[in-house]
């Protein structure tokens, strides 16, 4: 099947998300993620792969049979975008155009709202609460993101797919927008930026580190 001409199953697109959630995944990872049949997985990946959608390396080191391990492609990041990115990048272009300077506080001021929209979410809460919530906004926006705790104090968020890829390739405002999101939200933490999507990482993650 010729998914890049075509819209995805469902299983299908659970399948790419699993792979986009997972960073690398093997055949047996994902159909027990999944809760189904390697043979199903394997077959969904074939037609993921052909569309370009999806990407394998042979992973040696390992006893036994050498497995392949699947990562998504930047020719999925567009089935994630939350919004029309061409239209935005189209009116991003005509602003820059017409006033360049508009361009950061066009970004400055959609990050602060989201911080304002977010802060009653927030108030009260000790810091791991806060990652958690962070997590959480961040996912429904359609990062696919999860978090953890490294160790004491030490937290970290990766974002498994960006949904405004298009924008975010032409214009990295839109990821420091985000940085300094978290580290509004997290204001008793260091946050730094360890992988970014653009730099040809699997995952955007920021690292967060209490202070006080």
């Amino acid at each position: 099947m010729d998914t890049g001409s075509a819209e995805l199953s469902a299983t299908q697109r659970r399948v790419l998300v699993a792979v986009k959630r997972q960073g690398e995944s093997t055949v047996d990872e994902l159909g027990e993620t999944l809760e189904i049949s390697s043979s199903a997985v394997r077959q969904h990946l074939g037609a993921l792969e052909s569309a370009g959608m999806v990407t394998s390396r042979r992973q040696h080191g390992r006893t036994g049979r050498p497995a392949n391990r699947y990562r998504a492609t930047e020719r999925a990041e567009p089935l994630f975008e939350a919004d029309d990115g061409n239209f935005s990048l189209e009116l991003l272009g005509h602003l820059e155009e017409e006033a360049p300077e508009l361009v950061a506080r066009v970004f400055d001021r959609r990050r602060q709202r989201m911080v304002d929209d977010a802060q009653s979410k927030v108030v009260g809460l000790a810091t791991d609460q806060r990652v958690g919530v962070v997590t959480e906004l961040l996912d429904a926006q359609g990062c696919l993101a999860d978090s953890g705790e490294l160790d004491a104090g030490h937290f970290r968020i990766s974002l498994h797919n960006c949904p405004v890829w298009a924008v975010a390739s032409e214009y990295r405002q839109v990821c420091t927008s985000e940085l300094d999101f978290i580290r509004d939200l997290i204001p008793d933490a260091s946050v730094e930026r360890v992988t970014h999507k653009t730099a040809g990482a699997h995952t955007c993650a920021y690292d967060i580190r209490i202070t006080s």
